[in-house]
Parts: C-alpha cells; structure tokens; sequence
C-alpha cells in the first residue's frame, strides 16, 4: 500500500506541543491547514521542512496587540509576525474605532493617538472610514489578506461616544438607557465576531489633547452592563486596565462584583510600579483570593521592563525639552547627530542640563521639567540588552570615564550619526533586574501579554515580547530559568485558552497547523530600527528577530529565514465560532476559565 501524501510535513524537530511539557523529537504533518498527526510520519510530505536539530512550537497567539488601523491599510502585521506570532488580539485598553458614528472620527483618532502613540495624521490618512457598527468594522477587517489571524475586541472608549457623544467625553454617568444601549450594542458586536471587550481606568490614559479617556469613570452599573452584554452573547472575555491606586480596595471588588455578577473572564494589566514596587503582589493575592472563589481572573505581564526607547529618531528625547535644541531639532536625524559636536551648542545644552539635574526647573519656573535621571538610562546596544547591569548606566559609565553624565549622554546620542537609541525602564525594573517579572511570568494565574504591538511607534518596540520571553527566560538568564515548554505553553496555548481560542496553541491532530521551527540557539530580538513607511509618511520603530527558520499559519509557511514568502492566509477570526470548540479533550469547554 502506498504511504498518504500530507500537504506538509515538518520532519525531524524538537517539538515543544504547547501543553507546557518537555520537547521531544517528532515529526508534524498538516493537510488543510490542520494539523493530521505529530509523531513519526511514514508519509511524505507535497513540502518538507528539515527541522533537525530546530525547535518545533505552536505559532505564537499574542492577546495585547493595538492592530485595529493598521490591519484596515496594511496586509502584513509588522512587527508582530516577525517574532512568531500567527493569532493577535486587537481592541485592547478600551480603545479602538468602531463603532463609530461619522461625526466622532477626529474623536476616536485624537483618543488612540494620545492613549497609544500612533500619530493622528497617520490614522488620519490611512483610516477609510467605511463602517459604523462593530460588526460593519470586522467586515472591513476581513476584506483585506494578512499574515497573521487577528481577532478584535470592542473598545468602551468608543462605544461610550457612540452611545453618550460629547457626555462620554466630559465624563458623565451613563444613564439607565444609556447601559441598556451598550448591553445590546455588546451583544450585537459579540455575536458578529468581536472576541471580548476592553476598558481603561488609569488616568495615564488620555486623548492626545490631554483629556481623560470616556471609560474613567464609568460606574459599577455601567461596567457589569457591558459585561452582562458579553454573556448575552454566550462568549467573550473582558480585558482592564486600571490604577489600582490609592484605592486598590475599591477598585479591586469592583473588577471582582463585576466578575461574580455575570461569569465573564477577565484579563487585567499588572506590572511592578517603580513608584509602589510591591504593589503587584499584594493584586496578586487579591487575585488568588478570587480564583479561590472560582473566579475567571487573570493577570496579564510582561517578560521584562517597558521602557522608553531614547534617541534623536524618537517621538521624544531629553533634550527636546530645551531653548537651547529647538533649531536643532528641525534637521535631519544626521545633522542633528553632527550639530552635537559643536562646542557652542554643547556648551548652551550642557548649562541647562546642569541647571535642570540641580532645580528640576529646566531653567523655567512656568515649564518644571523633571532632572534626567541617568541612572536608570542605558545604552540599548546593537544586541538589545533589556536586563542591564548597574555599571552600564549612563551615570555610571560617565563615572568610570571621568567624564559628566550629561556629556557623556550628547556623545552617545549622536553615535551611527544619531541612529542609536538609550533604554530607559520605567516599570518592572525597581530593582535593577527582572527577578519581578520572573514571578509574574510563573505564577498560576498570569497570562503573557501587554506588547502593544502597533503601538507607541515613536516611544516604545514591545512586539518583540514573544521572542525575548523565550530566548531570555529558557535561555539565556541563569537566574530564575524556565523549562522551555513552560515558556512555549506560555506563548501559545495558555494565551489561547485566555481568550477562547480553542482550536489553536497546541501541536495535536485537529488543531489549527500555525507553527514556528526555530534555531533556538541563534534565536535573539535584533537592533530596533526608524522607519518611515506608515501613511502619510509616519515613522515607526521597528524590530525584527533572529532566528526563525519558518512561520506557518493555517499550514502555509508565511516567513522564511524571516523573510516574506509573500503568502497571506490569515484571517479575521469571529469570536464564539470555530474559535469555541477544541479536538483536545483536556481543554475547558468555557473560554478563559
């Protein structure tokens, strides 16, 4: 009898199945872009990979992505499908751009633009605008190919204006009528495909005019509404973030009442506060507590700190902030980085650094301008070192080399012609190293996320999570290592699960054949780079990896030694279908429990 013919066989890898155990030698075959059998095929394959001495692993299911303009113009969602992942969440922090009523575009864009950092002229320019209901959006979403699936959440932020208008944005209380409109509106979007909600609750979050974001505010009433909505629909999860300070008791039972009133998963942002370093174990507890009472929380972190990447490419660098750098600031990166050894200049800079380091005034008693804190600012590296020691500190190496922190900060920012960037931490580093993360990242209910990729493009590369994450944690980091299958399970099924995802995050016949075959010695983030390539001439960081030999979704193979194969199969993904039924009978039949 001849051996069957699979679409694909993946041939002789270590494969890590997403289920958290050890990797073990295996082959994967797929056909119809499912997965037909792991173990050692005796069929051939139409294509083979030779994945011998490589790392097989579920493709990666990114649940905190900011995607939702950039998957309307762009077909390849870059920077995230460079790094392994297959499966990203959109819609996260209660921001978004549907639904939408004609009038409240510049709203939706001035929100996004000040809670995310993704410049209005941009989304102005790129957004088409050819919807208004949630469901309308998706459609929009799904006419367009992509490199990876995606999956959307619906945003309070816009909801609230689509229901309140100009009350949403002054931070009214929503009235009966206005919860019972955004019950049904959730249900509506639920049931057409969104995946979940999200809301913020940090006055971090504000409009790109400084304004609070509408869901500040919202009541209790409000919240356990939406919430009701999403079980309506019979799927979804809820996705929050909030300050949890100074009152962590109220805000706590509020996330926890909300929860036990209507049986939704919810998913919350936690990280160590530089200010409150100890704060997150204590919403930790809380969450233990909950969990104990059989509530579906979870606690989303990140694999290391978030950070500000400081160059003169950057939305911002410290020496914006003088007189002195205004006409410099005007030219191009490369001139800038020569201006900076000019003597007069550095002269003028360096007298208002000092004045700024002595009073915290930047010379301007109106404008307070906080001292540049060169102890927690580090030279990046063309090799990205986000765990850096002490002595690599700008205040330090200045210290070593005789020189002041301030000069010694103008020479490294025009460097490779002021292309370099400096890494400031300014959470999950309190203290000087990532013993904090590696907590979060192996306790029982967190879930990996925050990389907000499409987001913060002039500020922050945090799509490259999912890369960091495993080559760090099972790798390179001798302190607190992780077995490489917990790592993977981390980035691939127990995501999933958070979400509903059902049918993907694990190597097993019946799933969904999204893959990575890794060179995990070689994998590594590469150097961020600016590039210029959003509407309307845009700039954003990018950074890209080392190390995957091949990216699969749905069993075709997207990214080659990381290049584009220029195959696009990946979907938009509607909550509460396909995504609510798994092959593997160890799954929970309840999304996010």
């Amino acid at each position: 009898m001849a051996q069957s013919v699979h679409d694909l066989v993946v041939r002789g890898g270590l494969v890590a199945d997403g289920r958290g155990g050890e990797p073990r030698a295996a082959d994967v075959a797929v056909d119809g872009g499912t997965i037909a059998a792991v173990g050692a095929i005796p069929g051939r394959g139409a294509e083979e990979i030779d994945a011998d001495g490589l790392l097989v692993t579920p493709g990666f299911v990114d649940i905190h992505t900011h995607y939702d303009g950039q998957a309307t113009w762009d077909q390849r969602m870059t920077p995230s499908s460079w790094h392994g992942v297959t499966t990203a969440v959109m819609g996260n922090c209660g921001v978004g751009f549907a639904p939408v009523r004609p009038d409240a575009h510049p709203r939706l864009i001035e929100l996004m633009e000040g809670v995310e950092d993704i410049p209005g002229a941009v989304l102005d320019e790129g957004i088409d605008w050819s919807w208004e209901s949630f469901g309308d959006y998706l459609t929009a979403v799904e006419r367009r190919p992509h490199d990876i699936d995606l999956c959307a959440q619906l945003p309070h932020g816009a909801l609230r204006l689509y229901v309140m208008g100009e009350r949403a944005a002054r931070l009214e209380e929503a009235t009966a009528e206005d919860t019972a409109a955004m019950r049904r509106l959730t249900t509506e979007a639920l049931r057409d495909g969104a995946i979940g909600f999200s809301t913020s609750r940090t006055l971090n979050h504000r409009t790109a005019s400084g304004d609070p974001t509408p869901s500040l505010l919202a009541s209790s009433d409000e919240l356990e509404a939406i919430a009701l909505g999403v079980a309506d629909a019979g799927h979804g999860v809820v996705e929050l973030i909030s300050d949890f300070w100074p009152d962590t008791d109220g805000e706590f039972e509020l996330v926890r009442t909300m929860v036990a009133r209507t049986g939704v998963p919810l998913s919350l942002s936690l990280a160590q506060s530089h200010r409150h370093p100890e704060a997150w174990r204590d919403l930790l507890d809380r969450i233990d507590a909950a969990v104990a009472e059989g509530l579906p929380i979870r606690a989303q972190v990140a694999p290391r700190p978030v950070g500000l990447l400081i160059g003169l490419q950057s939305s911002y660098h410290p020496l914006l902030a003088f007189p002195a750098y205004a006409d410099t600031a005007a030219m191009p990166v490369g001139e800038q980085a020569r201006a900076l050894g000019d003597p007069g200049l550095r002269t003028r800079l360096l007298a208002a650094m000092e004045a700024t380091d002595e009073t915290g005034t930047g010379g301007s008693r109106r404008n307070r301008q906080r001292p540049i804190d060169y102890g927690r600012l580090y030279p990046l590296g063309d090799v990205p070192d986000y765990e850096p020691a002490p002595e690599t500190s700008v205040l330090r190496l200045a210290a070593s080399r005789g020189v002041d922190p301030a000069a010694l900060l103008l020479d490294l920012l025009s460097e490779n012609d002021g292309r370099d960037f400096l890494y400031t931490p300014f959470s999950n580093f309190a203290d000087g190293n990532l013993d904090a993360c590696g907590e979060m990242l192996a306790h029982p209910h967190t879930v990996l996320g925050l990389g907000d990729g499409g987001a913060h493009v002039g500020l922050i590369s945090d799509a490259s999570f999912p890369t960091y994450a495993l080559s760090h944690w099972a790798r390179d980091r001798t302190r607190g290592r992780m077995e490489v299958g917990q790592v993977v399970e981390q980035l691939t099924s127990a995501t999933a699960r958070a979400v509903g995802l059902l049918d993907r995050g694990v190597l097993a016949a019946g799933m969904r054949a999204d893959m990575n075959v890794i060179d995990f010695e070689e994998l590594a983030c590469a150097r961020p780079v600016m590039a210029y390539d959003l509407p309307a001439g845009g700039k954003r960081l990018l950074q890209g990896a080392h190390g995957y030999r091949a990216t699969m979704v749905a069993g075709t193979i997207t990214y080659r030694d990381g290049e584009p194969t220029g195959a696009l199969p990946g979907r938009l993904v509607r909550g509460g279908r396909a995504t609510a039924r798994s092959p593997l009978a160890h799954d929970s039949p309840r999304p996010g429990t």
